[in-house]
């Protein structure tokens, strides 16, 4: 166990290096949009390590006790000969910790310290594979410049009741109108009170608040959050939301009781709303109707109070009621809460409106272009001219250099021909599932195909011989090292110990250098896979 003190002086260390690194991130000249967001997560990761540091640095010195029997145990008493026997018994200790250990790698916070610091070297032609922001972002997103809201409005057009359904550039446009006051207040009460309606509303605030948490990883979205919740409590609470008021909902509560207003009937036995007179009372000769009402009275007989259909009211009508309640307020949370969320993003908005109306306006040749110009904005800048020579064979090459550049956003798999694989296959193989094997150490295999054959490659065979088991068939699918050490110990009380000692000793090697044991590489060989 270390001491006390000599953890509280080392994480007061680590402290004051990080808030150095902050400051050096922070302090670094942004010329690019990409650039600057890479600082802003790398600053807020060093900011969650801080946090965390100082949470553990407080709980120490809230441990008292621990404290004071760290002080003690190093102050000798006056009677004692050997002052210094606390000092080698701990001396022994680490030598025996470094002699059981001696691999272990020493100066762990300066690793990752360092690679926090490190500034991606964007010449590299691998760089957008190295980046991990990049990942965070869809292609429509364009590395957070634009909102990729599109499954939103196809959402939107799937509500019942909202008249004619906008297209993308007016579904932006109801967003812009949001900085004057709630989004979505062109829609009528009957769609807002509905179910649809809650379950859209509260995607589009979990989309919006990722991104702007993606976009602005130093900001305090959360407390924002949280004071636009308890701001709107206050305003729920005093009645003073307009569009959500309880008289509003009253109308919908006496369809429910089956009374008519503007919104249409609700008849509590079918459990079914009317928009029309006419319908409801077509309806209520039906076989259905007349068979929901007798069994809605023979439950409810004991009941005397009456609705204005004349049925006996039921339990379900107030679970109705409760329910119509917490969907409204639900629903309108959701919606104060996404106004909150779409006023700093107006220029971010605007920008994504922009940028749609300009691809709307070019023919498929110039998106075409557009995309192999962003394939190659990094090579271009500074290979024109080098050491000053301009010739006319170095053009040549740069041209066949930008040739060469694939536009590949989605990271597909590339083909026999050096091209992006087609998505349907990436789709059809699988190649997006990810596969995790803890007996490889957690590596991640994407796709099935490629989890199957791993079992038989020098990294699955290295794990399970450092786990001191046969990579024979028996374990073939197993991926947790439990699983692999319980069936191991299953084989062991069958009576197959010897095949184990048998299949482990052995091992030999193919052309490529992957490592089998003598069945399992017999069985390959006869099966033509080495």
């Amino acid at each position: 166990m270390d001491s006390v003190i000599e953890v509280q002086r080392q994480t007061h260390e680590e402290i004051e290096r990080f808030e150095r690194a902050l400051y050096t991130l922070l302090s670094r000249n942004a010329s690019t949009h990409e650039s600057r967001l890479q600082s802003e997560h790398r600053a807020a990761q060093v900011l969650d390590r801080i946090s965390s540091r100082v949470v553990a640095l407080n709980n120490i010195y809230a441990d008292k006790n621990a404290r004071e029997q760290e002080i003690n145990a190093l102050s000798a008493p006056s009677n004692q000969l050997n002052d210094l026997e606390e000092f080698y018994s701990r001396l022994s200790k680490i030598r025996e910790h470094h002699s059981k250990y001696p691999d272990s790698v020493a100066g762990g916070f300066e690793l990752e310290l360092a690679s926090l610091l490190e500034e991606p070297s964007q010449d590299d032609e691998d760089y957008e594979d190295e980046d991990p922001i990049s990942l965070l972002f869809s292609g429509e997103e364009a590395y957070g410049k634009y909102l990729d809201l599109y499954a939103n409005h196809t959402a939107y057009n799937n509500l019942k009741n909202i008249g004619k359904r906008p297209g993308y550039l007016q579904y932006l446009d109801l967003f812009l109108e949001a900085q004057n006051g709630p989004v979505h207040r062109e829609l009528s009460e009957e769609t807002r009170f509905s179910k649809n309606y809650e379950t859209y509303i509260k995607a589009l605030h979990t989309y919006l608040l990722s991104f702007t948490r993606r976009t602005q990883p130093l900001g305090d979205v959360a407390i924002q959050q949280q004071e636009a919740a308890a701001e709107f409590e206050k305003l729920w609470e005093a009645g003073e939301l307009s569009d959500w008021k309880e008289e509003n909902g009253n109308g919908k509560k006496a369809a429910m009781n089956g009374s008519t207003n503007g919104s249409g009937i609700w008849c509590s036995a079918c459990q079914k709303h009317y928009s029309k007179q006419t319908v409801y009372d077509a309806h209520l000769t039906s076989k259905k109707h007349v068979k929901a009402s007798v069994k809605q009275a023979q439950g409810s007989a004991d009941s005397a109070s009456t609705n204005p259909n004349g049925l006996a009211s039921t339990p379900s009508t107030s679970s109705n009621v409760s329910s119509l309640k917490i969907r409204l307020h639900n629903s309108a949370l959701h919606t104060h809460l996404v106004t909150s969320l779409l006023i700093p993003l107006a220029g971010t908005l605007n920008d994504t409106k922009s940028n749609v109306e300009r691809r709307f306006s070019l023919t498929a040749r110039e998106r075409e272009q557009e995309l192999l110009d962003q394939a190659k904005p990094k090579n271009a800048a500074g290979s024109t001219a080098q050491n000053g020579k301009t010739g006319d064979g170095e053009e040549g090459e740069e041209e066949e250099e930008e040739e060469e550049r694939i536009y590949n956003p989605l990271k597909l798999p590339l083909g026999w021909d050096g091209k992006p694989i087609p998505y349907w296959l990436y789709k059809l193989h699988g190649l997006g599932v990810e596969y995790r094997c803890e007996i490889c150490s957690d590596f991640v295999y994407m796709g099935r195909k490629n989890f199957d054959r791993h079992f038989q490659e020098s990294r699955h065979a290295f794990g399970m011989r450092a786990l001191g088991l046969p990579n024979t068939k028996h374990f073939h699918e197993i991926t947790k090292i439990e699983d692999a050490l319980a069936l191991a110990e299953k084989l062991k009380q069958e009576g197959k110990h010897e095949v184990f000692e048998q299949e482990t000793m052995e091992e030999l090697e193919d052309d490529e250098g992957n490592v089998y044991n003598r069945k399992t590489y017999e069985d390959l060989k006869k099966q033509g896979i080495i």
